[in-house]
């Protein structure tokens, strides 16, 4: 392609709406285009990269045996009301984009594809015989972010790679999963990226098991929690750890004492001159489930330890079916606001017991009666610990479990792990951090939608069962931006070989100049004879404005018709590094076939 005949641009200074790297050099190197908020076009430069990462993962799934198709956007409100994610998807992640079409009939934009796929099964799956299946594509998704930001990485339309297979049991299924982590390490180590596979939360997908794909950069909204010796790794929302070893309480003897001011743990540790790990915190929430209960919720945890929402959320989901509701709508921390909805009287914030009284609770129709207390682990084994008073400015030191207080019947790992603390594997191991983006995720969903939905098979002896399912996801336009954010520098892009857009760039530094225009013309037909897919910058502009662009836009190999034609060479750069050397024009096809030959092998 030559770059006079084609839709090209760039920018010298950062999109205002652009926070991260990866975000500002895409917008400033022309390839995408910001259309709304959270929506972008990919323009011609933006869609080859994302050709060649689709045919990567194309290649990757055909050789596990899935086969492709192409679902439908459009889907029916029905089938996620079978499966009980309708309220869980407009409500309460409220990610769907939901319409109503001129016969009044309730239809979603797709965020994912399970009811869609298990509803295929279940109307042409009947024996074993046909089992295993596995199916996948590769698709534009839909998703009504809370806040769109970052590009390509957390938009409202995207491309995406997901794949379902149905198993008669769990061995099948098991196998398949494994099949799919060699299969997405396989597509990013093509893609040319450094990444990390984390044990993961399955959230609104569900499902026992789960993995995520993290292509480390320090922009990654995730942050995953590891161990150097590379037996442990998991996103922080799903970690496990050893807390830190508690310090033996200096208090004897129960008693409340005034402690004004002190409504930290800080505070309240100084004040009393004792640790972190002597103090049980309370900290309230308020849970709505989906048949509109609220339900406020008291976790009593070490004071050194913080509460992983994530954790909490799906302790409470599993709690669902007490209060005759099946998902939750929401989860917070009650503002003065909501508070005002239900308490009684003002809360003694920061001096609240396990013990806070349910009187604090006004009687309402759809509002639980009683707090639901939690206690965390980190909490259970303490002894002679310090609590609220459930009084403003008092304290109780010298409590115990079973005698000042009681133990609440919910006992739960709600603790979040954080870098620093023991592995569970290993004692010996310290939990390291690194930041992380979420390309791609695998779940064992089991039966949870074959049940719900009614997807069922033959065995071998007549028996009639639900089948077992799975879930693999690839985000293929996050992972195009991924790359960008983990490669580029002070000039721009630093393109991976394998996805870059063209492997190299010829430079007309004078297009003036008769010998410079027929050189790169020869080499621009012939490498692109040869494979190489080259782009001419064949526009009438300075040199240093093509050079400055071909090192924006990323490209790895750029080759300079210019001073060294003298002597029947040109110059040829690698981007990745800026390393320049002359090469005989006869010599330049072979040249740069083995060195692309080599990045794609690596």
């Amino acid at each position: 392609m030559r770059l006079s005949q084609m839709l090209f641009y760039t920018l010298r200074e950062d999109p205002a709406e652009a926070e991260i790297p990866s975000h500002k050099l895409l917008v400033r190197a022309g390839y995408i285009r910001r259309i709304g908020n959270g929506i972008y076009a990919y323009l011609p430069l933006m869609w080859r990269v994302l050709q060649k990462v689709s045919q990567i993962v194309r290649e990757e799934m055909n050789a596990t045996g899935a086969q492709e198709c192409l679902l439908p956007q459009l889907q029916p409100a029905q089938l996620w009301q079978e499966s009980g994610r309708w309220d869980t998807y407009t409500q309460a992640e409220g990610i769907m984009f939901a319409l109503t079409d001129r016969q009044d009939r309730e239809l979603g934009l797709g965020p994912t594809h399970e009811e869609v796929i298990t509803t295929i099964a279940k109307e042409t799956i009947r024996s074993y015989r046909q089992l295993p299946v596995h199916l996948y594509q590769i698709q534009t998704k839909f998703r009504d972010e809370i806040r769109p930001r970052f590009g390509l990485m957390r938009g409202r339309e995207f491309i995406m790679k997901d794949g379902y297979s149905f198993h008669p049991d769990e061995a099948s299924l098991a196998k398949t999963y494994q099949d799919m982590d060699g299969a997405y390490r396989n597509m990013l180590r093509r893609s040319g990226l450094q990444f990390q596979a984390v044990q993961a939360d399955s959230g609104a997908i569900g499902g026992g098991v789960s993995q995520e794909f993290m292509v480390l950069a320090d922009a990654g909204e995730d942050e995953v929690l590891y161990t150097p010796d590379g037996q442990y790794a998991a996103n922080v929302e799903k970690a496990l750890s050893l807390p830190p070893d508690k310090v033996d309480s200096p208090f004897q003897k129960y008693e409340k004492r005034a402690t004004p001011d002190t409504e930290t743990i800080d505070k309240v540790c100084k004040f009393l001159k004792c640790s972190p790990t002597n103090v049980v915190k309370n900290v309230l929430y308020q849970v709505v489930y989906d048949n509109g209960m609220t339900v406020l919720v008291l976790v009593s945890i070490r004071g050194d330890q913080d509460v992983n929402e994530v954790k909490l959320y799906n302790g409470l989901t599993g709690l669902a079916p007490q209060y005759n509701a099946k998902t939750i709508l929401a989860l917070e921390v009650p503002a003065a606001g909501l508070q005002q909805v239900w308490a009684t009287r003002p809360l003694p914030l920061g001096y609240m017991a396990p013990d806070l009284g349910d009187d604090y609770i006004s009687p309402a129709k759809n509002v639980a009666p009683r707090f639901l207390r939690i206690v965390d682990r980190t909490a259970i084994a303490l002894e002679n610990f310090v609590t609220g008073a459930n009084e403003t400015g008092y304290h109780v030191v010298g409590a115990n479990w079973g005698k000042e207080f009681q133990l609440p019947q919910h006992q739960m790992d709600v603790r979040k792990a954080k870098a620093g603390d023991r592995a569970t594997h290993d004692p010996a191991q310290t939990l390291q951090t690194a930041r992380g983006i979420e390309v791609g995720h695998i779940f064992q969903l089991g039966t949870k939608y074959s049940q719900a939905m009614g997807a069922t098979f033959t065995t071998e002896q007549g028996e009639e069962l639900p089948l077992y399912m799975g879930c693999y996801g690839v985000g293929v336009s996050r992972l195009a931006q991924a790359a960008v954010e983990q490669s580029y520098d002070k000039d721009g892009i630093i393109w991976p070989v394998a996805i870059a857009p063209y492997h190299a760039i010829i430079c007309v530094p004078n297009i003036g100049d008769a010998q410079q225009v027929e050189v790169a013309e020869k080499l621009y037909t012939q490498l692109n004879a040869a494979g190489v897919e080259t782009l001419l910058d064949d526009r009438n502009e300075r040199a240093g404005v093509k050079f400055k662009d071909a090192d924006l836009i990323g490209i790895p190999f750029r080759i300079v018709t210019g001073r060294s034609l003298s002597s029947g060479k040109v110059e040829i750069v690698q981007r990745i590094n800026h390393a320049a050397e002359e090469v005989a024009i006869e010599e330049v096809v072979p040249f740069l076939k083995e060195r692309i030959n080599t990045a794609l092998q690596a």
